[in-house]
């Protein structure tokens, strides 16, 4: 084997090695990232059970509370949530009488969500949870606005 050869084999070498670290847990950045959704949502959770919320159905409150109706497949937009996932949350929260489901009289495949006066008045309770939040993570608010920004970048591509 030749000078040429021997560093092409080295060459091969490193960089099949380089590729075996890559695969190590501790070098991929989609386990942070899980692991971090894991544990906002386990922060939620005591915050969210004292308003009879979980965390998808707190994410539709904050949709309706920011856009008053919404149709179920502009939920799922906006909450990137199918509606075979959306169509049973909603019918809890309808039991739960926090939001109301009317068929629409124009298109009757059309589905209209809204607040009732009980999803409403919950807007208030739930006025706490940010702080709150915030405060058990024990981040600055550059800190938040620096990953929201950097996630946000990474999810719109």
């Amino acid at each position: 084997m030749n000078c040429v050869q021997s560093n092409c084999v080295l060459s091969l070498y490193h960089q099949t090695e380089k590729m075996k670290d890559q695969l190590h847990i501790s070098e991929q950045v989609c386990f942070p990232v899980y692991v971090f959704a894991k544990e906002i949502i386990n922060q939620y959770r005591p915050l969210l059970e004292a308003l009879e919320l979980t965390y998808p159905q707190y994410l539709v409150m904050l949709v309706l509370w920011e856009h008053k109706e919404q149709t179920v497949n502009q939920l799922g937009e906006k909450l990137k949530l199918d509606s075979g996932t959306l169509t049973p949350l909603l019918k809890r929260m309808e039991h739960k009488e926090f939001v109301s489901r009317i068929r629409s009289t124009v298109d009757e495949r059309l589905v209209n969500i809204s607040l009732t006066e009980k999803g409403k008045a919950l807007k208030e309770k739930a006025a706490f949870i940010p702080g709150q939040l915030m405060e058990a993570m024990d981040v600055t608010d550059e800190d938040l606005l620096l990953l929201k920004n950097i996630i946000t970048k990474i999810s719109k591509k």
